[in-house]
């Protein structure tokens, strides 16, 4: 990202891209969440600490993500069932998915399911190798991949669904036997394979979910990704946007029926706009703003909030 920042506290669509994926696991049912954090911990626990329901576990050095995960043995060691293991860069999840994936781990009592997608795209991704039965055999990495696994159109997303206590005793077995020296949480499942439990690749992801923010340049792209699919929304509510690649509109916003958005408008925050309205053009909304049903916002007006 060539920043100070961290990754994570980017923001998208006025948010830190953390917050999507936490936003996600909780709709999808998760009731405990822990927060990894690094590089700028302080930056990270002061931002999420206004989540009541966010602990942290600290990962002072950066040994891989198989290490990530075991920072968190303590809150591992007391939780019995299914644990999501999701990346904080990755803000286009869907809570539909993360169910998904959940749904698949308790329908086949899997040790671990690990979520899938077909691409096209799969250079430098993991492939999912299955066997003639179409079972799960392993996740091969492009380095290590033979010209046939090259060609797999199905990769790793990087989300699982473990059991907890599984997931803890895969831990304590995997080894840093690698270029990078480093603790792969992709090793784990290939553990309890072994082990002969039940291990499952789940084709509950499409492959937009899977992108993760590596780039400011990936960052504009999901950014545009989240504002076209809050357009086309609000449109299927009823909501006309005259030029909706011309318009900011904030996730959060909520609007009435009949409201027509002008072009270079911009909402901002989690805006509640009624009925019948006309907002713009070159219209800025900032924070909580409330506008009452039949509303004309004139061009150039600044309302905050």
């Amino acid at each position: 990202m060539k920043s100070a920042l961290p990754k994570v506290l980017h923001e998208v669509c006025g948010r830190p891209m953390i917050e999507y994926v936490i936003d996600a696991a909780r709709a999808a049912g998760v009731s405990r969440i822990v927060a990894v954090v690094g590089h700028r911990a302080d930056l990270v626990k002061a931002e999420l600490s206004k989540h009541s329901d966010i602990e942290f576990a600290l990962q002072s050095e950066q040994k891989g993500t198989g290490h990530a995960v075991m920072v968190c043995r303590d809150q591992l060691a007391s939780h019995h069932g299914a644990v999501l293991v999701l990346a904080g860069d990755t803000p286009l999840l869907r809570s539909e998915s993360l169910g998904g994936l959940l749904k698949a781990q308790a329908e086949s009592s899997a040790a671990a399911v690990i979520g899938t997608t077909d691409t096209d795209a799969n250079h430098g991704l993991g492939r999912i190798v299955r066997d003639a039965a179409g079972n799960f055999v392993q996740i091969v990495e492009e380095r290590d991949a033979t010209e046939e696994q090259r060609r797999i159109r199905e990769i790793n997303t990087g989300c699982y669904a473990f059991d907890s206590q599984l997931l803890i005793s895969a831990l304590d077995r995997i080894r840093p036997n690698n270029n990078q020296a480093e603790y792969y949480l992709t090793d784990c499942p290939l553990v309890l394979k072994h082990d002969g439990l039940p291990v499952v690749a789940a084709k509950v992801f499409n492959v937009a979910e899977a992108m993760g923010v590596n780039t400011r340049a990936q960052l504009a792209d999901v950014t545009r990704a989240i504002q076209q699919a809050t357009a086309a929304r609000l449109m299927a509510n009823g909501v006309s946007i005259v030029a909706p690649e011309l318009t900011y509109i904030d996730p959060r916003a909520v609007i009435g029926q009949d409201t027509v958005i002008l072009p270079f408008s911009h909402i901002q925050g989690p805006a509640v706009i009624g009925a019948d309205c006309r907002i713009g053009p070159h219209a800025v909304l900032e924070g909580a703003v409330e506008v009452p049903a039949g509303t004309h916002v004139p061009a150039f007006s600044r309302i905050t909030a």
